[in-house]
């Protein structure tokens, strides 16, 4: 991880696994979102045992089915991407980064792909009992696939449990449940899956309303659009909230991500939080640092209250967090980017050091030199970064991506009262308007999900995992040609699967759903 890298290659290589991901989570929180609605239509078949529900649910069923074989295909070369062009990063902690993945892809995918059968094609051979459990159970084996993989990428944000090994020059799991049970790990698990669940809500609902456009299905559209309000309202204020516990640790894990997120270069006390804001350049094109707002709407105190719970808490800025010392919640003073990569350097030195002495057998120094890695390891990943400035993420993507995901998820909270509101006045069928909004929601729901990722990730760089291995050493001996054309070989698979999986989703859609199951009052 010492040599020079083509920093095209790094970029190509950054390109790539973001396109396979956003692919990936076109179809991720569909499935997730499906499960538990689809899985609410049955119970009510099952405890009403009026076949209504039973057509419902069925027609849920085969959307859900046929978004989960895409997704699956996207997921798996999103993760063979760790070993093909990640490979330093496979290296140093595929110890603890691969222990949720073999969990997910043994325990979780294997229960999915059992009982999906029988869901599908159980209806008339095993009891409604039997077959109800097979639909919650398909459900619960995606959200336990989702636990492990959001463990992984939890880690990646706050990485724990873990103890480096100058020997093999790996880090090395030593608490399994320090990682599986971080306070980040479990916050982000319920984060994603609740607000997958109100994707998964939007689109119902947002398909519900074409049925009542085209003036087919009233029963059955008007149901399903309660069934999915009443799902996504829920899922929707708990997402809220969780929200909101996320943004407490990233201020505590990834300061840096934070003061990207509000365009904050100076430290305050008593912080506002920009609700609306316009980003200032500067004729380079760059934000201007001194005054980055030329517009916005703040709520006074906010940003303190949300990072360390109290409205008069300092937030550092960009600028305190590149330059130091200011003074740290546990009373010591914040070291600056140059003393963090200083040290980072003396840890690389250090372990190299090591290995050599240990090689030549001389034990006084690879002690002394054991000493000097350990006093100066949390700054391991600071020795790769070339100058401060590659610290900073990018801020208008950002800043502007974090008002997407949090405008959309107040507007998608509201839209679910709206609906309900409506549907139980019995005046959703007739109001051609909002049956156009409900529609326009769907594309809404996604990009309100794909801003949050975008956050999630791009506000960690440059690191590949926080403060412990940045981007440009987490990177395989790659052509980076050969990058280039599976990037556009990619681009080209995955948009003709989304293609294809549009085009049979919109078939069964305009099929409406199955006529052979009758009805009864």
């Amino acid at each position: 991880m010492t040599g020079t890298v083509d920093l095209a290659l790094i970029d190509w290589s950054r390109a790539q696994f973001a396109l396979t991901a956003i692919y990936h989570w076109l179809f991720v929180p569909l499935t997730l979102g499906l499960a538990v609605i689809m899985g609410v239509m049955e119970t009510l078949y099952y405890k009403s045992g009026n076949e209504f529900w039973k057509r419902t649910a069925r027609f849920w069923m085969k959307l859900f089915g046929i978004n989960f074989a895409i997704g699956v295909a996207t997921g798996l070369i999103l993760e063979f991407e760790f070993g093909t062009n990640w490979s330093n990063y496979s290296w140093f902690v595929g110890d603890i980064f691969g222990a949720p993945l073999a969990i997910e892809g043994i325990l979780a995918f294997f229960m999915e792909s059992t009982f999906i059968a029988v869901m599908f094609f159980g209806w008339n051979k095993v009891s409604k009992g039997f077959h109800l459990a097979s639909t919650w159970l398909t459900g619960l084996g995606a959200t336990i696939s989702a636990w492990w993989i959001l463990v992984a990428n939890a880690w990646m944000q706050y990485p724990v449990g873990m103890e480096f090994n100058p020997d093999t020059v790996r880090n090395e799991m030593v608490d399994f449940w320090a990682v599986a049970t971080s306070p980040v790990a479990v916050n982000k698990f319920f984060h994603t899956v609740l607000s997958s669940w109100v994707l998964g809500a939007a689109f119902v609902v947002g398909v519900s309303a074409w049925f009542l456009w085209k003036r087919r299905e009233k029963q059955f559209a008007l149901a399903s659009m309660k069934v999915a309000a009443c799902t996504g309202l829920v899922a929707a204020v708990m997402t809220a909230w969780t929200g909101d516990q996320s943004g407490y640790h990233v201020a505590q894990h990834q300061p840096m991500k934070l003061a990207a997120m509000e365009a904050l270069y100076e430290g305050q006390k008593g912080a506002s939080l920009v609700a609306v804001g316009i980003l200032n350049r500067t004729e380079s094109g760059e934000i201007d640092p001194k005054n980055p707002l030329i517009a916005e709407i703040k709520i006074p105190n906010m940003l303190s209250v949300l990072a360390y719970r109290d409205k008069n808490s300092y937030v550092p800025g960009i600028n305190n967090l590149l330059h130091g010392g200011y003074t740290l919640p546990d009373g010591s003073v914040a070291l600056s980017a140059q003393e963090k990569m200083n040290r980072g350097k003396m840890a690389i030195a250090a372990l190299g050091a090591y290995r050599q002495a240990k090689n030549n057998q001389d034990t006084s120094r690879a002690e002394q030199e054991l000493k000097t890695l350990r006093e100066n390891m949390p700054y391991f990943g600071y020795g790769y970064i070339r100058e401060p400035g590659d610290l900073v993420p990018n801020v208008t993507l950002n800043f502007y991506a974090f008002r997407v995901m949090v405008g959309l998820g107040g507007y998608l909270i509201l839209f679910f009262v709206v609906i309900l509101f409506l549907a139980y006045r019995k005046q959703l069928a007739e109001m051609r308007w909002m049956q156009w909004l409900a529609m326009l929601t769907v594309p809404l729901a996604y990009l309100a999900s794909q801003a949050g990722w975008i956050v999630a990730e791009c506000g960690r760089q440059p690191w590949a995992i926080q403060d412990l291995l940045p981007v440009n050493a987490a990177i395989s001996s790659l052509e980076t040609s050969s990058v280039q054309t599976t990037f556009f070989i990619f681009l080209f698979l995955f948009t003709l699967l989304l293609i294809v999986e549009i085009r049979i989703m919109l078939k069964a859609i305009v099929a409406g759903p199955e006529q052979d199951v009758k009805l009864t009052k």
